[in-house]
């Protein structure tokens, strides 16, 4: 059976008469930038999380950055978050001249560690940015009780985890700012790139909207250098379209996940439980201090599988300056080592799930047989 990690053309085959639909209302239009469309998906955003604003930008990345830019961060100023997780979580506080400070992660959850982060925290903290890892809600009530504490605002990398929630809110609208990206990939990907940053701060909203177009206030006057970051009409069309089945797409996840739990229990280690809806599975992550065999077995059934992700950021090249070395944060590297994430997405269907779980049982059956057997040794 062949199992790819990911089949985003059975999400479209559900969906392509109302997204072509979509997208040819949009060429009908002629209006391409900021336009009706992205007005109707930055309020139905807001309402869905429970925010008072939603600014739409081109992609994830640029959510992150202008949600910094807000904050005014810059040269001279440390922002807090996780050497484990996709590059340009730190790469967008580097871009602003700031410093990253990485906090190691609870090996359990891959949330920071908690014990660690008031550690990390100093008069140069200008922003804590938690990670929601694969889809799963970070500990917020804590992050936000210190960060409040030492009068830090927090903003949420929430790119995989838009429907995540926890006692009736939802990722990316618990701390100052929430980031979500639209990558074709994640729970509610569009075609092409595309994020979104949430606030209930409308100051920020709006500075955030000047932003997002050169810093202007209006045709050719500019009161602040900003960036080129529209989220263009045709991406808010086809999210719009999408959004309406977020809910039972991630539900969907859950319950495959719930069923790959129950099937490699004692096979491999798998993600710690997570009540409720505060995980909504962007990844379903397994670990495996023999991934490679346990990949290449895999791929030798038909099944794909992908690292998310093979270096921890502290010991990337461009982030050699931070001086970091091997063991400085030994979870993140050894999640770096081990982590591996199985099929997942709402149009899986159960024999092909129930297959990639009878291989991963299979191939930890045989890797344990040795040490079974080890008493019969002479």
């Amino acid at each position: 059976m062949k199992v790819p990690q990911l089949d985003l053309k059975a999400q479209y085959a559900l969906l392509r008469e109302e997204i072509e639909a979509a997208i040819l209302r949009v060429l009908r239009s002629q209006k391409f930038i900021l336009g009706e469309e992205v007005e109707g998906l930055e309020r139905e955003i807001a309402a869905y999380t429970g925010s008072a604003h939603a600014v739409a930008c081109a992609s994830g990345t640029d959510a992150l950055l202008l949600a910094l830019m807000a904050l005014d961060v810059g040269p001279g100023d440390e922002v807090i978050t996780s050497p484990f997780t996709f590059f340009s979580t730190a790469g967008c506080i580097h871009r602003l001249g700031a410093k990253p400070v990485f906090v190691d992660i609870d090996p359990q959850t891959f949330d920071l560690n908690l014990n660690e982060l008031p550690r990390r925290i100093n008069s140069r903290t200008r922003a804590i940015v938690p990670v929601h890892l694969y889809g799963r809600l970070a500990p917020m009530a804590e992050i936000l009780e210190m960060a409040a504490h030492c009068q830090v605002p927090v903003v949420e990398d929430a790119a995989q985890a838009l429907g995540a929630r926890s006692g009736g809110c939802m990722a990316g609208a618990f701390g100052a700012m929430g980031c979500y990206s639209f990558y074709p990939t994640k729970n509610l990907g569009g075609a092409g790139d595309g994020g979104l940053v949430v606030t209930s701060d409308a100051r920020l909203a709006e500075r955030m909207r000047r932003l997002r177009a050169h810093g202007s206030e209006g045709a050719y006057h500019h009161s602040e250098v900003g960036l080129n970051s529209r989220l263009d009409e045709i991406q808010a069309a086809v999210l719009r379209v999408k959004l309406g089945c977020l809910e039972g797409w991630n539900r969907a996840r859950q319950e495959h996940a719930a069923a790959y739990t129950r099937a490699l229990d004692g096979a491999v280690r798998t993600p710690a439980p997570a009540p409720g809806g505060s995980h909504v599975y962007h990844q379903y992550v397994i670990r495996t201090p023999d991934r490679g065999g346990l990949r290449r077995r895999l791929a030798e059934r038909g099944v794909e599988t992908a690292v998310y992700y093979p270096a921890p950021l502290h010991q990337q090249k461009c982030f050699a300056y931070l001086g970091h070395r091997a063991g400085d944060f030994p979870e993140a590297e050894a999640a770096a080592r081990e982590v591996l994430a199985l099929p997942i997405y709402p149009e899986l269907t159960g024999e092909a799930r129930d297959y990639v779980a009878g291989v991963v049982t299979e191939w930890a059956a045989v890797r344990a047989a040795p040490a079974r057997f080890e008493h019969l040794r002479i």
